[in-house]
């Protein structure tokens, strides 16, 4: 689950991670209000006004301005609230955005000059691992950090069971050529950045930029937060920050029948049992010459009511040439999926493409007489090859 940048550093700042005084506003007097306050608190002069959408670049897309005043302040929130912000990340159509997060400055005199560095928490698939990367190039694309220099751009592992341990904190402080004050702010900083990941149970913590001020404090002075789903039944106070105005609607629909769905960009549908096997159907498809248009895995208990959403939600995308639905069955018997289709398919009515329906395990030869004998524009197959067959004829 994404959530917000001032919803990241809410949960940060529980877990000991510095962040920038901050308050949330939906309207340019709450945003004067909200600066207000900040200063008679923090005695800050400047302030950040950022868009808060659900994508990273909105400061070249000019969701993110300073103000050198309170009026400036209301000024720059009237401007990006209500816009349509347009990223690398959101596509042509970009967002609309509905909030800004005011926030102190950072930027101020001092002993030392000020510095941005690249930090990110995630799971190493490979090792199993979580790994910390980072990176002195902090507010650059870590992609470009890695492609152009990649010997600026370093990597700890860290062992799950001991969690992040002193001499790897110390040695990341060192990498990124800190010293004194701002060494050891680094070591609490990447301390606590590390728990705040492990403990709220994320699958992303990304700080870009890490911000080392002119008297040598440490502070997240950016937050993408990646939640992982399967874990908020143990965080319902994370839960409650889900923002639905920011997700696909069509993916919302199908979490309301428990449906995984992704939509892609090719022109065959897919609608399959099992994560593993939408995958290698999904390889199936570009095998046989089309493009997959979505990844939909409809569970181990397919039935007539799932499969007609699954159908309703395949159905929305224009560019859907063709229908593939691969189900194997082990927990729900092949008939009784057959069944649902046909069924599925008399109560959505008038379906003006081809739909190919694969059934294989549990009674699969009494689900291809029903699918063959339904009268409707269903083409069946018992096999995978057969299935990328009638793909290729159908498609092509």
């Amino acid at each position: 689950m994404n959530i917000h940048e001032f919803q990241g550093k809410q949960i940060l700042k529980t877990f000991g991670v510095a962040v920038p005084a901050g308050e949330i506003a939906l309207t340019p007097g709450e945003a004067y209000e909200a600066a207000r306050r900040i200063a008679s608190e923090t005695r800050a002069e400047t302030w950040a006004v950022k868009a808060q959408i659900h994508a990273g670049g909105r400061g070249k897309g000019g969701g993110v301005k300073i103000a050198r005043s309170l009026e400036e302040v209301k000024e720059h929130a009237g401007s990006i609230l209500g816009m349509n912000l347009i990223t690398h990340q959101t596509g042509p159509k970009g967002k609309k955005v509905n909030k800004v997060l005011i926030e102190q400055g950072i930027y101020y005199p001092g002993e030392t000059e000020p510095g941005e560095f690249y930090m990110s928490v995630l799971l190493n698939r490979e090792s199993g691992k979580n790994t910390i990367m980072y990176s002195t190039e902090g507010g650059m694309d870590i992609e470009t950090v890695a492609e152009k220099t990649p010997e600026l751009l370093f990597r700890e592992e860290i062992e799950t069971a001991t969690g992040i341990l002193p001499f790897q904190a110390r040695r990341i402080a060192f990498n990124l050529g800190l010293e004194g004050k701002a060494f050891r702010e680094m070591v609490k900083f990447v301390s606590a950045l590390y728990r705040a990941y492990d403990q709220s149970d994320a699958s992303l913590l990304e700080i870009n930029p890490v911000f080392k001020t002119s008297d040598n404090r440490i502070i997240a002075a950016d937050a993408k937060v990646n939640l992982d789903d399967n874990a908020l039944f143990r965080h319902p106070e994370y839960e409650v920050m889900r923002d639905l105005s920011e997700e696909d609607p069509v993916e919302i629909e199908a979490g309301k029948h428990n449906l995984n769905f992704i939509k892609l960009d090719g022109n065959v549908g897919c609608m399959v049992n099992g994560a593993g096997l939408a995958m290698a159907t999904m390889d199936i498809i570009k095998h046989s010459g089309g493009k997959p248009a979505n990844f939909l895995d409809v569970g181990g208990t397919a039935n007539a009511r799932t499969v007609e959403a699954g159908f309703r939600i395949i159905l929305q995308d224009p560019n859907v040439k063709a229908i593939l639905i691969n189900i194997f069955g082990g927990i729900v018997r092949c008939d009784r999926v057959a069944e649902g289709v046909v069924e599925a398919y008399r109560t959505i009515g008038q379906i003006d493409i081809p739909v190919i329906v694969r059934l294989q395990g549990t009674n699969a030869e009494e689900a291809k007489v029903l699918i063959d004998h339904s009268g409707l524009r269903v083409h069946s197959a018992i096999t995978l090859g057969e299935a990328a067959e009638k793909v290729r004829e159908l498609v092509n």
